[in-house]
């Protein structure tokens, strides 16, 4: 996940940097440096923030060859 990406999948959902904060269990300033592109964040930080971000409804968008981008999830019907 890029810092973009994690900017627009917040965004998408309406969720601040608080928000995916709690709920990836660490601190504000992670989030913000991480999207300021002022910090590398670890695998296991990363993951944490995806899953809080997939588990709210967004899907990530693989790159290739088009442009890696997130989208809202599908519903079940």
């Amino acid at each position: 996940m890029t810092p973009a990406q994690c900017r627009a999948a917040r965004a998408l959902i309406g969720m601040t940097q608080t928000e995916l904060a709690n709920a990836a269990g660490f601190g504000l300033s992670t989030i913000v440096d991480f999207e300021k592109e002022r910090r590398i964040v670890s695998t296991t930080a990363q993951i944490r923030m995806l899953e809080a971000l997939e588990g709210a409804g967004v899907e990530f968008i693989a790159e290739n060859g088009g442009g890696a981008g997130v989208r809202l999830k599908t519903r079940s019907k």
